[in-house]
């Protein structure tokens, strides 16, 4: 363990932890370089218990000896930089979570056939972009038992920090990868597909038909437009949460908290 104190916001050695983009990050051109950061010490120890790989960490002075001693102690020879808080809150653009930052190697996506392999309720999240809602769509995963999360490339990077703090971490514990076929290629897997939509030919979501389904595939829509029709004619099944006093539609986290409780694959 090296600490480094800095005293200036353009040393380059900190420029992770603030001046790059979430896509210099994911480093594109390059994936097996690319990067995440986890903030607050609980996150952080949620990735390195389910494997994630630390580079290097940013931790407030005051937390060296404090919240974040045993932390440092775990993540061993890595560079510890650090400053006091107002410098370290320019650099960030904010006040940092229990003062510590860690910067973590990015695996490589596994294939959908690995992820998908031993689970019996997966979620789809196609075209989610808002950072707050992958977050919390991931915490209801991990806590409501969906086996898997499959991404269409428009969607929000899990790994983006704000996503991945919204999440307290759980986008470390669910096996999770870009989807790029159509929505139909999941039945080579064993699955059925479960549109949630509001139209015409929609089941209620205690539907026993879907209860009943082995391997079942929860598909969620946008924020606003919700899922494209092409998506929604390809399902096996369109399904609707049954509202009161006139109110639509949910927020497509809170939807998701609910279809996954409900469509949970229940013990015999």
């Amino acid at each position: 363990m090296a600490i480094i104190e800095i005293a200036s916001l353009s040393d380059p050695r900190v420029e992770m932890f603030g001046a790059l983009t979430e896509a210099q990050l994911r480093n594109r051109l390059e994936p097996e370089k690319g990067i995440f950061i986890a903030e607050s010490p609980k996150v952080i120890n949620v990735a390195l218990n389910a494997g994630y790989e630390p580079l290097a960490m940013l931790c407030e002075k005051r937390h060296i000896e404090g919240d974040a001693a045993p932390l440092i102690a775990r993540c061993g020879d890595i560079p510890v930089y650090t400053g006091e808080r107002e410098l370290l809150s320019q650099l960030t653009g904010y006040v940092l979570t229990r003062g510590v930052l860690c910067a973590m190697r990015r695996p490589q996506a596994p294939r959908i056939e690995d992820v998908c392999r031993d689970g019996r309720r997966i979620v789809v999240i196609d075209g989610v972009v808002d950072t707050t809602n992958i977050g919390a769509i991931f915490r209801s995963a991990a806590a409501l038992g969906i086996d898997a999360v499959l991404l269409t490339r428009n969607s929000c990077d899990p790994f983006n920090r704000r996503a991945v703090r919204v999440s307290m971490g759980s986008v470390f514990l669910v096996p999770w990868t870009w989807m790029d076929d159509d929505l139909e290629s999941l039945h080579q897997y064993g699955f059925k597909t479960a549109a949630m939509a509001l139209s015409d030919d929609s089941i209620p979501l205690d539907n026993p038909s879907l209860a009943a389904e082995e391997r079942l595939a929860i598909v969620m829509g946008t924020e606003g437009d919700g899922l494209p029709h092409e998506t929604i004619a390809r399902a096996d099944y369109v399904v609707r949460i049954p509202m009161s006093h006139d109110v639509d539609s949910l927020n497509v986290a809170a939807a998701a908290a609910v279809a996954f409780w409900e469509l949970r694959k229940r013990n015999k």
